[in-house]
């Protein structure tokens, strides 16, 4: 099936331009001006629109197992929800359990995934055993389509690895040219912390921020820039939420560090640890880790995307009914932690971000979709430009949303953006070509969705 997108203002990561899009199949097969109608199928007129390629998230937990419970969207209405925000690929985490092969761990994502996919999606694993078994494996994750490996140095006595483990999987990481993921921050005095907290009687949601200073954040990263430098290995730090942590990722880059990436998610733009404090437990909705940080943290968030300190912007797509948020009414450490978000990325990033002049459509496009695909491996997806996937959003500049939980497409019974106005999202979405979003109309079938081999 042939598709011309005709009249609308192309933008990719370096360039704006007047055109057609002309896709063919699942690629784009031209662009330039005044392609002829000629043997098309469709045509959609972006009139006073613009033409960009598909968001890319590479940070999500769909369908996330924690205990007896998982979070709330699996990959059909995660996709769904993704798609009708703009992202047409993401990347999810296959989490090792303890005792756990990597490649059994990798299949269980599989299962989960397969069935109900409608955007593109890949895998990062998650490493929590440290064993020689485990080290041997990392050389086969290619084999698998995974050139990404997860860990975390917190959670401890969880998922949490020691700095021996920590160490030794960046040097085969290194061996193999995988990048390697860290979540920072100093999970051995958070635990301490935490245990002093409800030992002093505080069960309240606001002491998950407070047992997890923003001080810890920043040691974790630095420590995990030295001990990657060491290693020799390419290291890419996520969620970033505060000014130390980010002084830390600017100072190594700014010594000649170009083995060093990072992100921050969507809703560290937006809230503080305040919002932890809300009465009637409505905190909990606000509970993540690393959590919300203070009022000056957000603005040098801002200014780390605008000065490119910060390469990407995800979610952390973790989402929780209230009612597993209610486990925790005695005891914050028992809130399962995540916020909703995989909808929202690119409206929130273009009305605040593009629509209040911190960025430039240029740059929303870097951030959302071509630094995604640079980084992370996916060459045939980021840009609009022959031979690419057909991941195409034709997005409405003028559109206003307000977002509500009443009508957003994520599975959760609460929004943290409630009533939130934005100006700016999708009029119709394509993935390879396929339309899912066509208005408010959903054209997506579960299955469709294509799994990522990345190298």
């Amino acid at each position: 099936m042939k598709t011309l997108i005709t009249n609308g203002a192309i933008i990719n990561a370096d360039e704006t331009l007047a055109g057609d899009v002309l896709i063919d199949g699942e690629k784009i097969a031209a662009v330039g001006a005044a392609i002829p109608k000629s043997g098309v199928d469709r045509v959609i007129d972006a009139a006073g629109k613009l033409i960009m390629p598909g968001g890319i998230d590479v940070h999500t937990h769909l369908e996330m197992p924690v205990g007896d419970i998982a979070s709330s969207d699996d990959f059909f209405t995660g996709h769904r929800a993704a798609a009708f925000g703009g992202t047409t690929t993401h990347l999810d985490f296959a989490n090792q359990a303890h005792g756990q092969t990597l490649r059994d761990t990798i299949n269980a994502w599989h299962s989960r995934a397969n069935p109900k996919a409608v955007i593109d999606y890949g895998y990062h694993i998650t490493v929590v055993d440290g064993n020689d078994a485990v080290l041997a494996e990392i050389a086969e994750l290619k084999s698998m389509g995974v050139n990404t490996v997860k860990m975390l140095m917190a959670y401890k006595g969880r998922v949490m690895v020691d700095d021996e483990t920590l160490f030794k999987v960046m040097q085969k990481c290194a061996e193999q040219d995988l990048l390697v993921m860290t979540h920072c921050e100093n999970g051995d005095a958070i635990y301490t912390l935490q245990n002093q907290a409800l030992a002093a009687g505080h069960t309240e949601p606001i002491w998950h921020a407070l047992t997890r200073p923003a001080l810890l954040e920043a040691e974790a990263t630095n420590r995990a820039i030295k001990l990657a430098e060491v290693a020799g290995c390419r290291l890419y730090v996520v969620h970033v939420t505060n000014a130390g942590s980010l002084e830390a990722i600017a100072l190594s880059r700014a010594k000649g560090n170009t083995k060093l990436n990072a992100e921050t998610c969507i809703q560290y733009f937006f809230f503080t640890k305040d919002d932890l404090k809300r009465p009637n437990f409505e905190g909990a909705k606000w509970i993540c880790s690393p959590p919300f940080r203070e009022a000056s943290d957000p603005p040098a968030l801002w200014a780390g995307v605008a000065k490119g300190d910060l390469d990407i912007v995800s979610t952390d797509h973790c989402p929780w009914l209230m009612e597993h948020r209610l486990r925790g009414l005695r005891n914050f450490m028992d809130i399962p932690n995540g916020v909703p978000s995989i909808e929202h990325r690119m409206t929130l990033l273009w009305h605040f971000g593009v629509g209040e002049g911190r960025i430039t459509p240029q740059r929303f496009v870097q951030l959302t979709a071509a630094n995604p695909a640079k980084l992370f491996g996916i060459p045939q997806k980021g840009r609009i430009a022959p031979g690419l996937d057909a991941d195409v959003l034709v997005w409405d500049p003028n559109a206003e949303n307000v977002i509500s939980a009443k009508t957003h497409k994520m599975r959760v019974d609460y929004d943290c953006w409630e009533g939130t106005v934005t100006r700016g999202k999708p009029a119709q979405v394509l993935r390879r070509g396929e339309l899912l979003v066509d208005g408010d109309a959903w054209l997506g079938v579960a299955g469709s969705g294509q799994y990522l081999r990345r190298a």
